[in-house]
């Protein structure tokens, strides 16, 4: 598998499953002012979506959305216990958090990066964030991942997307459990080892 990625984007929820999984796979970054990539590809060629995460399968055939893929990644290796067996309501769980996370804090976070988001709305954007983000502290009481005492494919992306918070200013510190829950998926090992492959941490 070879996973196209950018650094500290949502594609890094990505990379983290694959390293959980603990199975061969390639990465390529995405030169996102070229849409190249450094092994020298047209992104767009890949996937004319034009942005990551986007996965080249074993048989060659691409995959896009995050949701998906990270479900994908973690069907390889079911050992690795990324995501609940498919059909069962714990799958739907699982889904229903990353869908919770895809859009309604993933795509909150989209206009704070922009310098041309009027300020009201930068606001109204941060105050629901802060309902949002609030939903998963309270969800968070006597759980250390999102699906009770195990690690998965859904914490791997809100820890992504979370992490984005000091980039635009959204303060996290009135939800003590989610920055808990947040160094807890830090340390991991495998966290560590592919935001050090993509160059956010020594």
């Amino acid at each position: 598998m070879k996973l196209y990625y950018a650094p500290g984007a949502c594609s890094l929820a990505s990379h983290i499953a694959l390293q959980e999984t603990g199975l061969p796979f390639e990465i390529d970054k995405l030169n996102t002012a070229t849409m190249t990539t450094v092994s020298g590809a047209d992104f767009v060629k890949i996937n004319p979506k034009g942005y990551v995460p986007t996965l080249a399968m074993n048989d060659g055939s691409i995959l896009t959305e995050g949701s998906a893929i990270l479900q994908y990644i973690a069907d390889q290796n079911p050992d690795a216990g990324l995501s609940p067996k498919a059909g069962t309501m714990e799958r739907y769980r699982l889904q229903e958090w990353l869908n919770y996370i895809a859009t309604e804090i993933h795509k909150s976070y989209s206009p704070l990066f922009s310098k041309t988001t009027p300020e009201e709305t930068r606001i109204n954007m941060q105050n629901l964030l802060s309902r949002r983000v609030g939903f998963v502290e309270a969800h968070l009481v006597n759980k250390p991942y999102l699906m009770g005492e195990g690690f998965t494919v859904a914490d791997a992306y809100l820890f992504v997307v979370l992490n984005w918070s000091g980039r635009v200013g959204f303060e996290l510190s009135p939800f003590p459990r989610v920055s808990e829950y947040l160094a807890r998926i830090a340390s991991r090992p495998c966290v560590i080892k592919a935001m050090k492959a993509e160059g956010l941490i020594q």
